[in-house]
């Protein structure tokens, strides 16, 4: 049996309240809502480091048509997606057994992840000046010939949760409590933002040592799940136990990374979890990953620190972090440095 059913919570009770449900609409409203939404998303954060979010305000067509475009993509032919093959700027097709979870301190995978996944970032011509330049982490999406509808249903994506997140920046402030505002120069020119469309074929049964996607932190600075139907995803929560979220529908899972984990030093949670499909049928999900900028200097938020607990991290380029977690989870990216360098 795997890790996660063996240790799953069996008390319904614990599972309807271990996740919250935070409806965002009115913070985004302003004045009091925001205060309000902010305090219920830093008890989540400080608690449990996952949450539902509704009222986001994404249409469901939009959701409807992400998925879609996902499943004609991974139904190409294997050597259509390999001429597409993930690159040192993290864009284009990963395949099945293409990378493993080496940085995780939750649970020592020892088989790469099994699925496929096709990542995509911001929208960049052959001319963007950062293509030109070769600017690390900037580079020219990877698209499939002859799919232009499938292309603009997952770029339409992409800008919409890009959008979703400049939206939640203010919430993120007042959870921390800094003015509203504070958080956005870190993202402003062009956020780091991938979006990733994640197929997990069926596994096969009880097999201990085979994951989807291993047990792990996610290294973003805020991540947005969309889901279907399928089963898989598991969260460990802080008593070790390993929770199934439910399927709610009009909701995004959030969840906080590695990035937000630093700057708030340790205030808020970056929760391990991870993917065994053994449903007997074919899984998708897409993950959005937010995130500053390249050249944002990570440190310890001021309101953080207090003399009992002082910063537990040095200030770091976001660049460098994200570049040392590619190198260690990503087999096509050894040649990334390994540790980031302290400011």
């Amino acid at each position: 049996m795997n890790i996660f059913k063996a240790q799953a919570v069996k008390d319904p009770e614990a599972i309807a309240r271990a996740i919250p449900v935070i409806n965002v609409a009115p913070a985004f409203a302003g004045g009091a809502g925001l205060e309000r939404v902010a305090a219920q998303v830093r008890e989540a954060s400080e608690r449990v480091g996952f949450f539902y979010v509704k009222g986001h305000g994404v249409p469901p067509a939009v959701i409807d048509a992400a998925f879609a475009a996902s499943r004609e993509f991974h139904a190409l032919p294997l050597e259509d997606k390999l001429a597409l093959k993930l690159n040192q700027n993290n864009i284009g097709y990963l395949p099945v057994n293409e990378s493993m979870q080496r940085a995780s301190t939750v649970h020592k995978a020892t088989r790469p992840n099994f699925n496929e996944s096709f990542f995509i970032s911001h929208e960049r011509a052959a001319d963007h000046p950062d293509v030109l330049a070769g600017t690390a982490l900037r580079g020219c999406n990877q698209w499939p010939a002859g799919h232009e509808a499938m292309r603009a249903a997952m770029v339409r994506y992409f800008e919409t949760m890009v959008a979703l997140g400049e939206r939640t920046l203010p919430i993120l402030d007042r959870a921390l409590g800094m003015p509203a505002g504070s958080f956005a120069p870190f993202f402003a020119g062009e956020a780091h933002v991938n979006l990733r469309f994640l197929h997990y074929p069926p596994q096969e049964l009880d097999d201990p040592e085979q994951f989807g996607q291993g047990p792990h932190t996610d290294n973003s600075f805020i991540t947005f799940l969309a889901r279907e139907d399928t089963p898989g995803l598991a969260v460990r929560l802080p008593s070790g136990e390993w929770l199934s979220p439910p399927l709610i529908e009009g909701t995004f899972l959030v969840n906080l990374g590695n990035i937000m984990k630093r700057w708030s030093n340790d205030r808020f949670l970056s929760t391990p979890h991870g993917v065994v499909n053994d449903s007997g049928r074919d899984r998708y999900s897409i993950a959005f990953f937010y995130s500053p900028s390249i050249d944002a200097r990570i440190e310890v938020l001021p309101t953080c620190v207090t003399p009992e607990r002082p910063a537990q991290y040095p200030p770091a380029l976001y660049g460098d972090l994200v570049k040392a977690f590619y190198s260690a989870n990503y087999f096509h990216q050894k040649d990334h440095a390994k540790t980031p360098a302290a400011l």
